[in-house]
Order: C-alpha cells, then sequence, then structure tokens
C-alpha cells in the first residue's frame, strides 16, 4: 500500500485496531517509535486515515476489512485473511486494541502461530450490557484473553473488573506504567503555548466576559458520556451563578447513543452553553477553561482527562476506571458518583464558589501528569516489555 523500506533484520511487530482512526489517534506517535527498534506492520480496516498512519508514523501499512458490529460471516473472513497474513509475515509480536480487532487478530495469531500475541484493553463496552447481549459480549472477550499470551489493561480499575468476573487467569494480567495506552504528549498540551492575547481572542468570539467561569466537557456528545446529567447540573447551577459558562467541545451522535430530547434542547436554547462541534484541536478551548467536567458512565483511560490535567485544569470526574486514577481526590480535581447529576451539581457549585479552592487544584494538575503519563516514558514502558519477550522468541 505504500513504499516505505522496512528493515529486514529487525523483528517484526504488528500492530492491529478495528478501524484506522483508532491506528492514527490512540497510537500517535508509538508506532514511529517503536520502527526504530522492530519492523513495524500496521494493519486496521480500509481508509484515508490508514494511509495518513503509513505517512506519519512512516511504517508499512496493510488493510483488512473489519465490522465494530456483531457480524459472524464477515468475522470469519478477517479472520482468515489476518491468519494469511501473519503466516506469511511470521511476526514475534502480534500486539491488538479495541474489541473486534482484538478478538479476530487473537484468535488468527494463534492459529497461525504467532508466539506473542498481546492485546490492550481501554475500556469495556459489555459494562453497559444486560441480558443476552452482556453475555454474548463476555464470551467475545473470554475468547480474546484466552487466545492471547498477555492482556494489558490499561487501567487498574479495568484489571480488576477483568478479574472480578474471571475473564482470564491473573498470571496474563499487567497494567503497563501508572496506566494508559499511549501516555500524553506533555510538550503539545502544555497551557504556556497560548498568549494572553490568543486566549482572550477566542473568548471574545463566543461572547465570553474575564469574570466567568468556564467549566469544559470534551468528547462525544452522547448519553453514555453523562451529558443528560451535566446539562441537568449545569442548568440548576447557572440559575444561582450568571457568570457559568459550559463549554461543549464534541459532534452528537444521534443515532448510537441519542440525549433525551429535553437535553438536546437546553444545549441549543441556553446562550450559556457553547457548543462548537468536533474540534480538531481541543488545546485552545481548554487554554480558555477553568475546570473540565466529565461525568462519563464508563471508560478505559480517559485521554481528556490527561489533557486537561496537562494543560494545568482541574477536574470533575466519575468514580470509574482510569478516571478515579488520573484524578487525585482533592489534589487534582474530585470524583464523583457515576450517574448523579446532584453530585455534579454540588461539584460544579463549589469549584465556581470556591475560587482559591479550584486554583489549588490547577497549580498541582500539571505537573502530576507530566510525572505519571509522560508520553515518552510510557514508550519506553511498552518497549522495556517487548525487550523481554525478545527472551521467550
Amino acid at each position: 500500500m505504500n513504499q516505505i523500506t522496512s528493515d529486514k533484520s529487525k523483528q517484526k511487530l504488528i500492530r492491529i485496531t478495528t478501524v484506522p482512526i483508532s491506528l492514527k489517534t490512540l497510537l500517535k506517535g508509538q508506532l514511529k517509535f517503536m520502527s526504530s527498534h522492530y519492523q513495524v506492520l500496521g494493519i486496521s480496516s480500509k481508509g484515508s486515515e490508514l494511509i495518513d498512519v503509513s505517512l506519519n508514523e512512516e511504517i508499512e501499512v496493510l488493510d483488512v476489512d473489519m465490522t465494530r458490529r456483531i457480524s459472524p460471516l464477515q468475522d470469519l473472513k478477517s479472520l482468515y485473511k489476518l491468519y494469511k497474513i501473519f503466516k506469511k509475515e511470521a511476526p514475534f509480536i502480534v500486539h491488538s486494541h479495541t474489541p473486534k480487532a482484538g478478538v479476530v487478530a487473537m484468535l488468527a495469531a494463534k492459529l497461525a502461530g504467532v508466539p506473542h500475541r498481546l492485546h490492550t484493553v481501554a475500556g469495556l463496552p459489555l459494562m453497559e450490557a444486560t441480558g443476552n447481549k452482556r453475555r454474548l459480549l463476555n464470551a467475545v472477550e473470554k475468547l480474546t484473553y484466552n487466545c492471547s499470551t498477555q492482556v494489558y489493561p490499561n487501567s487498574k480499575g479495568l484489571r480488576d473488573f477483568i478479574l472480578e468476573n474471571k475473564f482470564v487467569n491473573e498470571k496474563k494480567l499487567k497494567v503497563l506504567g501508572s496506566g494508559s495506552s499511549n501516555g500524553i504528549n506533555t510538550s503539545y498540551f502544555d497551557p504556556e503555548i497560548f498568549s494572553l492575547e490568543e486566549k482572550q481572542q477566542l473568548k471574545i468570539e463566543f461572547n465570553i466576559d474575564s469574570n466567568d467561569f468556564i467549566f469544559i466537557f470534551v468528547g462525544r456528545l452522547v448519553a453514555d458520556k453523562g451529558i443528560n446529567e451535566l446539562i441537568e447540573a449545569f442548568v440548576n447551577l447557572s440559575d444561582s451563578f450568571s457568570n457559568a459558562k459550559l463549554l461543549l467541545v464534541g459532534a452528537f451522535e444521534n443515532e448510537l447513543d441519542p440525549l433525551k430530547t429535553i437535553t438536546f434542547d437546553k444545549i441549543k436554547n441556553n446562550p450559556n452553553i457553547i457548543s462548537v462541534g468536533f474540534q480538531q484541536d481541543v488545546r485552545p478551548y481548554l487554554s480558555i477553561s477553568d475546570c473540565l467536567v466529565f461525568p462519563s458512565y464508563r471508560e478505559g483511560f480517559p485521554n481528556v482527562v490527561m489533557q486537561a490535567g496537562a494543560m494545568g485544569l482541574s477536574s470533575i470526574v466519575s468514580n470509574i476506571n482510569g478516571c478515579n486514577e488520573i484524578i487525585v481526590e482533592g489534589q487534582n480535581g474530585t470524583i464523583i458518583p457515576v450517574k448523579n447529576s446532584e453530585a455534579l451539581y454540588h461539584s460544579m457549585k463549589k469549584m465556581i464558589a470556591d475560587r482559591n479552592w479550584n486554583n489549588n487544584l490547577r497549580v498541582n494538575s500539571r505537573n502530576m501528569i507530566v510525572s505519571r503519563y509522560d508520553q515518552l516514558m510510557m514508550w519506553n514502558v511498552i518497549l522495556e516489555e517487548y525487550k523481554r519477550l525478545e527472551k521467550y522468541v
């Protein structure tokens, strides 16, 4: 698919995700870093983002059609194609991310005799599933882990969840570093990048006054992210604090996980709620904000909480995997119960009413992210894991 020259003297490492945007964003920079040590091949479904991966990461890529939905016939086709690729390429590691790529890649790699079959778990959709769907997803997850030789939950909470549900033996589980799949580029997410003039110009664009307190949410505007609870809490808050603003950075997904009609209407009609849609670069919006609000129902290891912390924001997060590890109560933010608009309201009220408290949290935020989740540090932790496995090839 591309003309990149590979070093045949290096051992082959295959990294695979279901859709190319995951390969492009979840592992940004990491694939290029690993190519200094291994012959890296990226695999995902076809799409323009896969070409971007090849160009940006300077690695070879292949496309294999995979679907995120349950599709037995298509999954068998994907399995067979991956099996043939693995037999031909003979990698010493196949490392998968995302649920569908995980199950087909781990099974295909086992059938092909790949010695090291690694799967990273970064969130489990089955957490919100019930009934027959939950049972099916449980079975798929167990199959993925049983076919792998090592499973890397990207948070301690996910590791505990996997053990509680008896998906796999504890010996196969390992959280790398302090968690996360790719760490965070703390040079890129740095509040010092933006001048006072740039921030002031953005505030003027959105009719934000200098005395306004800006809460920000970054992510998909869907029910699973806690947006219904967030809007309810904010509307109640704005009745008492006219200087409260809520900045929503993300796209609506009305087909997959729609918001309540009343929530959607409040977003559209409340002048203190500013919805800017999906943004390629979220840093300018974080730079003018005072506090991240992230009341999601489930996560793996949320990048946005790390990003906000690196930009010097305090955070209000729900008590879920990843969030409750990045945020330490009373040090760089506060943690609230899931699906609880009243608790969210009270935490937001405390942030805006006690600016000294919020400022104290903000002072700690960046250093806590840099010391635990710096990207280069995370890449080296993963590299050390690969090097450890070389002894067993």
